[in-house]
Order: structure tokens, then C-alpha cells, then sequence
């Protein structure tokens, strides 16, 4: 495994590739995200249950998605059954260390989860989610606070499972030494990585909020979904996308080489 290293600015160009992998076929991209998405609300109906089993085959889908990159940049057909070629495409020794290192994440993430409810009044904000009533210094606060300790929790999370399915797929390592090197691939950019969580942050987070305010002002917020909602989809699409740039950037494989 040869890991490299990249200057700070890449984490910008990756979201520039993410772009340009987006416009060779936005629709199968977007058809993909709406696909998972169906899956995880359909996962809801199994209270728990369903989740985890969503989790353990995160890194399954992962591979499909980032299959589907490799498909369209080679100008290959796309269809949505490639959520499925972690489990066909690859020998049973792959797609066992795949579901193993699904569980280790679901374990992980049922563990964030428990901790994190030692911060967060659950009880307090799940009743106002649903009535749609966020609004006040108090709840706000809650709310800040039940973002900043999740992001904190789950940050060595997602370090760790970054680039370990592409790792076990790709290049055949063990669930312990995928780990080890997704670790090794973030850490050793993570300059890089910091532009570019930094940079997501603000599009994802900072920019509906913006739009949010903005439409108030206007006295339009009642429309506000109506811009903010296209834009957080086609954004967390693009950013599925650039998960791919990210991998050929730190990880040496020159078979398919990707453009800005």
C-alpha cells in the first residue's frame, strides 16, 4: 500500500472533481442518492433493527457507489443494481471482511450513540423535531450543542472507515489493516482534509441557514424548502462524488485518472 501525500490544496480540487464527475451523468448520480435514501427511510419501518442492518452494509453501498464512478468516467453503464456489486463482484473472503467491517461500524456507531444521549436531552428535542418547532435560545442551544458532540464522536468514526472499504475491495486488505491505512491515508492529508471538511461545511450547513434567513427576511420562509432542498440534494450528491477523488488522490492507482 503506498499512501500520498497531498498539499492542502487538494482538498478544494477534490470538490472540483467531485464536480466534474457529477456532470458526466448527473441523473444516474442523483437517481443513486435518491436510491439510498429510499432505503434508509424504508430501514425506519424495522425500529432499530433496520438501521443496524442499513450500517453493516454501509460499506457495501459504498463500494456500489464509488463503482459507479469508476463506471461513468470509463463510460460505462450505470445501473442501480451496482448498489449490489460489493456482494456479486467480488469472492466471499471480500464480501465477508466487507460485512465485518459493516458491523464493526454499527457497533461503533450505536456506541457514539450512547454516550452522546449522556450530553443530549433526547427527551427534549425529538418532540420538537417532529412538531417542526425549532425555535427559541434554549432549543437552539440544545441544538448546537447535540451537533457539536456528535460531529466530535463520530470524527475518529469517520476517519477510520474513509477509505477502508475501498481498502478491503480494491486492494484486498484485512478489516484490522483497512482500518489502519484509512487512518494512515486521512491523517497523513489531513490538511488537505481540513480545507475540504471546512469547505462542505459551509455549503452543506452554512449556506442553508443562510438561504433560511434570507428567505424570513423577505417574508418568504414558507418557499424556503423549495430552494434549500434541491440544493442540499444535488450538494450531498456532488459530495458522494468527490469521495471518489479523494481516493484516487491518496491512494496510488493509475488505471483511471480524473480531470477538473
Amino acid at each position: 500500500m503506498q499512501i500520498n501525500r497531498v498539499p492542502p490544496s487538494m482538498g478544494y480540487i477534490w470538490i472540483r472533481q467531485g464536480i466534474w464527475l457529477f456532470k458526466k451523468n448527473p441523473f444516474t448520480f442523483l437517481m443513486l442518492v435518491f436510491l439510498y435514501i429510499f432505503i434508509v427511510q424504508l430501514s425506519l419501518f424495522i425500529p432499530i433493527l433496520g438501521l443496524v442492518i442499513v450500517l453493516i452494509f454501509s460499506p457495501i453501498f459504498s463500494i456500489g457507489f464509488l463503482t459507479a464512478c469508476q463506471k461513468t468516467i470509463r463510460h460505462e453503464v450505470v445501473r442501480p443494481t451496482v448498489y449490489l456489486s460489493g456482494l456479486k463482484d467480488y469472492p466471499s473472503s471480500i464480501r465477508a471482511h466487507l460485512l465485518q467491517l459493516g458491523s464493526i461500524y454499527a457497533g461503533l456507531i450505536l456506541l457514539v450513540s450512547l454516550i452522546a444521549s449522556r450530553f443530549i436531552n433526547i427527551d427534549k428535542i425529538m418532540p420538537l423535531i417532529t412538531a417542526g418547532s425549532l425555535s427559541g435560545p434554549e432549543v437552539v442551544q440544545e441544538m448546537y450543542t447535540a451537533m457539536f458532540v456528535a460531529t466530535i464522536l463520530y470524527l475518529p468514526i469517520a476517519i477510520l472507515m474513509w477509505f477502508s472499504p475501498q481498502l478491503i475491495a480494491w486492494k484486498k486488505m484485512s478489516v484490522a489493516k483497512s482500518l489502519f491505512g484509512s487512518w494512515m491515508g486521512v491523517w497523513l492529508n489531513k490538511s488537505a482534509f481540513l480545507v475540504y471538511v471546512i469547505t462542505w461545511a459551509v455549503v452543506l450547513v452554512a449556506m442553508p441557514l443562510f438561504l433560511e434567513a434570507l428567505f424570513e427576511l423577505i417574508g418568504l420562509g414558507a418557499y424556503s424548502t423549495y430552494v434549500i432542498t434541491p440544493f442540499s440534494l444535488l450538494s450531498i450528491t456532488i459530495l458522494y462524488c468527490s469521495f471518489f477523488a479523494t481516493w484516487k488522490s491518496c491512494f496510488t492507482d493509475i488505471d483511471i485518472q480524473i480531470s477538473i
